[in-house]
């Protein structure tokens, strides 16, 4: 993977990945920006998000689980002083669906966690990482 980040203005950025898609990423007005885009570590977020969802919900359907209805909701808390980093993130799967095993679901999230997802990886090695898992009935 090759990213590159190219300044338009003041704070804002459009970042890409191998040339393939394009996000706006700005700062805050108060160190400069207009916030009109995603900050840096908003993208992190959104990737760990995105990274563990790919892997749990591609083994629910392995498990041929009903699943009608899927979120992955990131809670993280940083440090106070810079460079700020992630210290605590608990990662919350709502699973919806008909007669959904929350064995399977366990055992999905544990895999993603312990095995495929480079975010969770990544990320664990400055933040301690918890899940919550809530399954709803369809």
């Amino acid at each position: 993977m090759n990213a590159n980040a190219t300044w338009k203005n003041d704070m804002s950025f459009d970042g890409t990945t191998d040339g393939r898609f394009t996000v706006r990423m700005d700062a805050g007005e108060a160190v400069g920006g207009h916030d009109a885009g995603f900050r840096p570590t908003d993208l992190l977020a959104i990737g760990l998000a995105g990274c563990t969802g790919m892997d749990v919900i591609s083994i629910l359907r392995k498990k041929r689980q009903d699943v009608t209805g899927f979120q992955v909701i990131v809670n993280i808390t940083r440090a106070e002083e810079h460079p700020k980093v992630f210290t605590q993130i608990e990662i919350e799967y709502v699973v919806k669906g008909n007669a959904i095993d929350r064995t399977a679901v366990e055992r999905a999230v544990e895999l993603s966690e312990t095995k495929y997802c480079p975010s969770i990886a990544m990320l664990g090695k400055t933040a301690a990482i918890r899940n919550k898992i809530t399954i709803l009935p369809e």
